[in-house]
């Protein structure tokens, strides 16, 4: 299985469908990156060469942020968002959604299991 920064891809998969598996690295940006590596998109993970693997890891290098990195820096503007108190960043503390979604309903992903009220008896009236 090649590893590149650190991470296992399928060898059965397309070379431009193993390196989506890198984190920060969709369909179209691996294929750019094979493209600058010189690399056909057709060929399978496990017929590629050390060296075919090393320009791959070179170009990702160069060019872009990917993984841990790329990682790090999207927790580090988060958490720059929370520190200056900006509604992105209280939304975040908060733990809700922050890109505009309804939270009367839905949202149960970002708030968690719906926390449940204690059930009340009715009385009859007389």
């Amino acid at each position: 299985m090649p590893r590149i920064l650190g991470v296992d891809i399928p060898r059965e998969k397309r070379v431009d469908i193993s390196l989506s598996y890198l984190y920060g690295v969709g369909l179209e940006r691996s294929r750019k990156i094979l493209d600058e590596a010189n690399i056909d998109c057709s060929r399978r993970a496990k017929d590629l060469s050390d060296e075919e693997i090393a320009r791959i890891v070179s170009v990702i290098q160069n060019n872009y942020l990917i993984e841990g990195e790329l990682r790090r820096d999207v927790m580090q503007n988060i958490k720059r968002h929370m520190d200056i108190g900006t509604y992105r960043g209280l939304r975040h503390r908060r733990g809700l959604p922050s890109r505009g979604q309804r939270t009367k309903t839905n949202a149960r992903t970002r708030k968690g299991r719906k926390a449940s009220v204690g059930g009340k008896m009715q009385r009859k009236k007389k």
